[in-house]
């Protein structure tokens, strides 16, 4: 995918003078350091201090650390699944080559490389996502687990290999500073879980070629700063990320500038994409799950350095860990909202680590659990590690002291009823800054759960770059569970992460507390995204009949409607007029649902559909599976609203 003229147009237009300004010195400055790339400063005693307090290995769970070791014995054979890709050549990888095209990027100055291009580079997620070096502190931890030098000496090796290969400002791995960022928060990582090796010295801070890296990775950072429209939770990985090295590896001259400057950004970025409510302001979960792993993570390298922090720092670290304790379901599964792409801040776990459990779990080691929160019963190796680290220092301030279930900053309401019904209303903002980069065309938006098991679901995201059609439909309109009118979004897109023109949501009604005394929750918001026309809609969840009514309205010129319900996989669906038959399988126990579709419209059942596409779910970024779609055809004259119903069975 190359950008066009009028993409950079529309782009441009999004921006204001200070980052037009800013961009235009970034330009200037990458012309300059084409030809001018200095020298780093020659560093005699370094010593790596921020070493694991003792006994802290003793204390991960012997059931997370067997994950571990299982994960990390499959990384030293070779083998790794990255975004629905199978992957068997980690024992000597190649750093430029995407496994799912085959394409190796090219060669040359790193602003020159057109990573946007799939044709000339490949798909450029796959290329990087290795290159963050998550991987390698799995093996690391297994190192400091198990003792097994052959884990650390695979680690060393890879990291030789990628450091020969990629010298600074050269090729693909030198042009996105969220890379940067995670990769130096990486090598924090491996050095300190490699720390009882012989050789973790000598591959670091004895080793001119790691130490001339870790000051061109952050002298970049400090450079080259997200900006602006951009600054979303790239910003935030690049500051959590620069501190932490400047923390841990503060060897430079630059390296308290550095560290201050970072800090700076992190404390005032945090609270700036962190609503007060907690929820992360890109609306899209998994970068609310991102940057809460990143802040706990920094403060994790300030308490290990002695380094005071902002109490505002931990405040909305707090306050994002009770916002997720509050919006789980009964699997402790958050809601599927807006992108999502796989992206993790620090990890040292193996695969069947619950994420969400984990952040719950370190935020009761840090912050305490409120009565209120969910049970959480898994294990991992991550929270331990950061609890040794972390200074336990709860802000002053009032914790709710019931689950909330209504977040007005951010437009989301869960109402939840009998029998694990969990369902998400959404009237929030369209997105975070004026791309809203992350964000869908999903207003008014619900997404229904039954036990943990999606029933009307949010499709997800599967993919960024090189698939237009895919990105396009993942997060239109007619791809979430709500109503379309005139085949056109309600908010309109400039391009995979733009929108030019933001559907506005008004929330009317937010009474969340009927459900859970036998009643009736309700809720109603409207969004003006459809000009000349408004589009209103009621959802109400009765417990005593465990039925979910939503009605819809749509004021204004009769216009032609598509009203979308999107099932989960496990959902089988049984179209008979406008009543689907719902049934799946939780547990081994049959479960069914009746929904009751408008009878106004034409009703059509669609799976697995790719011209265009339609009836698909995205479990993870990289992969989808057909699942079924419902999809209601007529036209809306405002006379009456569309009524469906939803009854859950026994």
């Amino acid at each position: 995918m190359t950008m066009s003229a009028g993409w950079y147009l529309r782009r441009l237009s999004r921006m204001g003078p200070q980052e037009v300004g800013g961009r235009v010195g970034d330009a200037v400055r990458r012309r300059r350091w084409r030809s001018a790339r200095p020298d780093c400063p020659s560093v005699t005693g370094a010593r790596f201090t921020a070493v694991l307090p003792a006994g802290t290995i003793a204390a991960v769970p012997p059931d997370a650390a067997k994950r571990l070791i299982a994960e990390a014995d499959r990384l030293m054979y070779g083998h790794a699944e990255y975004f629905g890709v199978a992957r068997d050549d980690l024992a000597d990888p190649d750093w430029w080559c995407d496994p799912k095209t085959g394409r190796r990027a090219p060669w040359g100055y790193a602003f020159d490389v057109p990573y946007r291009n799939e044709d000339a580079v490949g798909d450029i997620k796959q290329i990087w996502e290795l290159s963050r070096h998550q991987y390698l502190t799995v093996l690391a931890a297994a190192y400091a687990i198990t003792g097994d030098e052959r884990y650390a000496e695979r680690v060393a090796a890879h990291l030789r290999s990628w450091w020969a290969a990629n010298p600074p400002l050269r090729g693909v791995h030198w042009i996105s500073g969220i890379e940067l960022g995670i990769r130096l928060l990486s090598w924090v990582w491996i050095r300190r879980l490699l720390d009882g090796w012989p050789g973790a010295a000598g591959l670091f801070e004895g080793n001119p070629v790691a130490v001339n890296q870790i000051w061109h990775h952050q002298r970049w950072l400090a450079a080259f700063p997200s900006r602006g429209s951009s600054a979303n939770n790239h910003v935030i990985a690049e500051a959590a990320g620069q501190f932490a090295a400047a923390c841990a590896f503060g060897w430079f001259p630059s390296s308290a500038r550095w560290r201050a400057h970072a800090l700076r950004s992190l404390e005032r970025h945090l609270r700036g994409n962190t609503f007060d409510s907690g929820l992360n302001r890109e609306l899209a979960t998994e970068y609310h799950g991102l940057v809460l792993e990143l802040g706990l993570a920094a403060v994790a390298e300030a308490d290990a350095a002695g380094v005071p922090v902002p109490a505002s720092i931990r405040l909305v670290l707090l306050r994002m860990t009770d916002a997720l304790a509050a919006i789980v379901d009964s699997r402790l599964r958050p809601p599927r909202q807006g992108d999502a792409d796989d992206g993790h801040g620090l990890v040292v776990d193996g695969a069947g680590t619950d994420r969400w459990a984990s952040l719950l779990a370190t935020g009761n080691a840090v912050f305490g659990r409120l009565a209120w929160w969910p049970a959480v019963t898994g294990t991992d190796v991550r929270t331990p590690l950061l609890a040794a680290l972390i200074r336990p220092a709860v802000p002053a301030v009032t914790r709710p002291a019931s689950r909330p279930a209504h977040f007005a900053d951010a437009g989301m309401t869960i109402l939840r009823g009998p029998a694990e019904i969990w369902c998400r209303c959404d009237g929030g903002p369209h997105g975070f800054l004026s791309i809203a980069a992350h964000g869908h065309a999903d207003a008014l938006s619900v997404e229904v759960r039954h036990d943990g098991v999606d029933v009307l679901a949010d499709p997800g995201t599967y993919c960024y770059h090189g698939q237009p059609e895919w990105r396009q439909y993942f997060r239109s309109t007619l791809g979430h569970n709500t109503l379309q009118l005139d085949g056109g979004d309600q908010s309109v897109s400039g391009g995979p992460f733009l929108w030019t023109r933001h559907a506005r949501s008004n929330i009317l009604v937010a009474d969340t507390s009927g459900a859970s005394d036998g009643g009736t929750a309700r809720w109603c918001a409207e969004h003006d995204g459809y000009q000349r026309s408004v589009h209103r809609r009621r959802v109400d969840l009765t417990a005593a009949s465990q039925e979910l009514r939503v009605v819809d309205e749509v004021r204004g010129p009769r216009r032609a409607v598509h009203l979308a319900f999107h099932l989960g996989p496990a959902i089988a669906a049984d179209l008979v007029g406008n009543r689907a038959v719902l049934t799946w399988t939780r547990d081994g126990e049959d479960r069914s649902a009746a929904l009751d579709l408008p009878g106004q419209l034409c009703w059509r059942a669609h799976r697995g559909e790719s011209d265009p596409p339609l009836g698909w779910y995205s479990a993870g970024f990289g992969r989808k599976e057909p699942t079924t779609t419902l999809v209601g055809s007529g036209f809306a004259d405002g006379a009456e609203g569309f009524t469906t119903v939803l009854r859950f069975r026994g």
